[in-house]
């Protein structure tokens, strides 16, 4: 069977940077049979969340794009909405500090003493809020084509990438029809979504017509922080939990996972698939490319 061959990421509005240097670490090791290797591993920092003068988190990240994912964990907490005139997003490396300042003044002293962390990866997020976000969701009745689903796994599982390099993280593609548009990585999945949320957040993109493909299990967290964000259909390689699938299936989210090669299973929203595509003359999935990490 042959290898998956990666393919170039230069239509990608923004897509995985597997070589940046600050982002993984060569670390000496030995394999199963004492041997020495050398394997590329994932950075890890902090990084500490300000709205105005409050500090809201610290989560464990990668540390690409802070600003986006300060921005879209604020949005998808409730602690910004899309009205809110956000009049600076201030980065200090060194310091390993996001503060997002906003016109009005906000105050979610009492909000922070009554987290409930998710089964997300990392530093988790406040659960009761989300699910109080979901009160009025309406999501499009957007219809999706299964030929779209079959081209965007293909793309995406071959595209270059921190997993690809080093494994031990969590990827989210922001999608259109059959094309993938923006592509962020972290070793939360959570982290990876809400990069995609501030992204759309800052650049004020429409939501109505997206898909989000994920390539973790499609937990309650990603079907809620999804369904927040306005995007109708979620798809992932990974597999359902029943809580997931059941709030998929009350606010109306199209939930698809098991994606691989000619196969898919979607358990909630089946009424916008537009199955176009015959299952039979899509190419089974080829073996992934080998990982760079350990050699």
């Amino acid at each position: 069977m042959q290898l998956a061959k990666l393919q170039d990421t230069s239509d990608y509005l923004i897509a995985p940077d597997p070589g940046a240097s600050r982002l993984t670490r060569a670390v000496a090791g030995t394999d199963h049979e004492g041997n020495p290797v050398n394997a590329n591993v994932v950075e890890e920092r902090p990084l500490t969340i300000f709205l105005n003068s409050q500090e809201i988190v610290t989560a464990m990240t990668i540390g690409d794009y802070p600003d986006y994912l300060a921005l879209g964990f604020l949005r998808n907490q409730g602690m910004l909405s899309a009205s809110d005139d956000i009049k600076g997003v201030d980065y200090d490396e060194e310091l390993e500090t996001v503060v997002v300042r906003t016109a009005r003044q906000t105050d979610f002293e009492e909000k922070m003493r009554k987290k409930t962390r998710t089964s997300g990866c990392a530093v988790g997020t406040v659960f009761g809020d989300m699910m109080a976000g979901l009160e009025g969701v309406s999501l499009p009745a957007t219809p999706v084509k299964t030929s779209w689903l079959y081209a965007l796994s293909a793309r995406i599982n071959r595209t270059p990438s921190l997993y690809l390099e080093a494994g031990a993280i969590h990827g989210t593609v922001l999608c259109h029809e059959d094309k993938p548009l923006v592509y962020m990585e972290d070793v939360g999945r959570h982290n990876a979504v809400d990069k995609i949320a501030g992204w759309m957040l800052s650049e004020d993109i429409l939501a109505v017509d997206k898909i989000l493909y994920t390539t973790g299990r499609l937990t309650s967290e990603m079907v809620i922080k999804t369904a927040m964000m306005g995007i109708p259909v979620l798809a992932s390689r990974s597999g359902f939990t029943a809580w997931g699938v059941e709030i998929a299936q009350q606010v109306g989210l199209t939930l698809i996972g098991r994606m691989k090669g000619q196969r898919f299973v979607c358990l909630a929203g089946e009424d916008r698939l537009i199955r176009d595509a015959d299952p039979a003359a899509i190419p089974k999935e080829p073996r992934r490319a080998a990982r760079k990490g350990a050699k």
